[in-house]
């Protein structure tokens, strides 16, 4: 497959890829007329990159900001008809959700939009940065919660606004946002609907900084190569991927089953490179690819 080109060469209507050194790749959200509104076409092509990145090596991180002087206004609600782009013909049931998932009635006109692409982030085996560089408001705050961290300059606000539009939270958020800034913030915010000033965000704990608007791009690459720069991309994947999921397990033992595994296919690649660099003090060489994971990996991630 050639990596390079399903990942990153290719065009996309409502994406612009940027590739910086050392394995860094800013996605920006490029709508700026419309404050980079979200719409099904940013969402497929969303759910597309974050799924294929998996398989490009040369990118160790994502940082993704938006185009003009917002990151996104949330769902356009210019769209003719259901403005989430759902089939109203449809009457969906939990069997739907459960059993037919991927059907392409239920794929394009019952699931929520949102959700596909946090979930894609969420499998996702590189670490992923908000640069949030201005407004992000429905969706536009919603899809970073399945992000690593969050950076934002003084003037963005984060709005979970779906009360005030008479629909839910989505994007899988009323999972996220919990377990990001706590149950009871959770729900002020999602019950108040406001426009959440970027201190409050950050006081909160869910902006990891806050930053002018002119050093705030250079900080979230700055993080994601202080983060990936020599690092085994398979160890970073594995942290990734275990910290997300295990912090939703029912018992610690799931957590050692997934450790035990990691820890014997690790040690034995480039765990070997790691330590013997340790010795000997130099810099370590590691030559793992996060696109050959081990072979229980993918069913680890298939359990829901």
């Amino acid at each position: 497959m050639d990596n390079q080109a399903t990942a990153v060469s290719k065009k996309y209507e409502t994406l612009d890829l940027e590739r910086q050194a050392d394995g860094v790749l800013i996605l920006r959200l490029n709508r700026p007329d419309r404050m980079n509104a979200f719409t099904v076409t940013m969402a497929d092509e969303l759910e597309e990159f974050f799924t294929s990145i998996n398989d490009d090596d040369e990118t160790r991180a994502i940082v993704v900001t938006g185009a003009g002087p917002a990151f996104c206004a949330g769902m356009d609600l210019r769209r003719e008809g259901n403005v989430f782009g759902l089939d109203e013909n449809l009457q969906p049931t939990l069997a739907d959700m459960r059993d037919r998932l991927d059907d392409p009635a239920i794929q394009s006109g019952v699931r929520d939009t949102g959700g596909r692409v946090t979930l894609a982030i969420y499998a996702c085996r590189k670490p992923v940065i908000a640069a949030i560089n201005g407004a992000a408001a429905g969706v536009g705050a919603t899809m970073t919660l399945a992000m690593d961290f969050r950076l934002a300059v003084p003037q963005s606000r984060i709005g979970f606004v779906f009360s005030r539009i008479g629909i839910t939270p989505e994007a899988c958020s009323s999972w996220f946002l919990p377990r990001l800034v706590g149950l009871q913030r959770a729900l002020e915010w999602t019950y108040r609907g406001d426009l959440i000033p970027a201190q409050e965000a950050f006081d909160a704990g869910l902006l990891h900084s806050i930053h002018e608007p002119d050093a705030l791009l250079d900080a979230a690459c700055e993080l994601a190569r202080r983060i990936t720069l020599n690092k085994s991309a398979v160890s970073v994947a594995f942290i990734r991927q275990m910290m997300m999921r295990n912090i939703g397990a029912a018992h610690p033992i799931e957590a050692h089953e997934v450790d035990s595994l990691a820890m014997f296919y690790t040690s034995v690649g480039d765990g070997k490179r790691g330590v013997r660099a340790f010795l000997e003090k130099t810099a370590p060489e590691f030559t793992s690819k996060a696109s050959m994971m081990p072979s229980f990996y993918e069913e680890w991630v298939a359990r829901r």
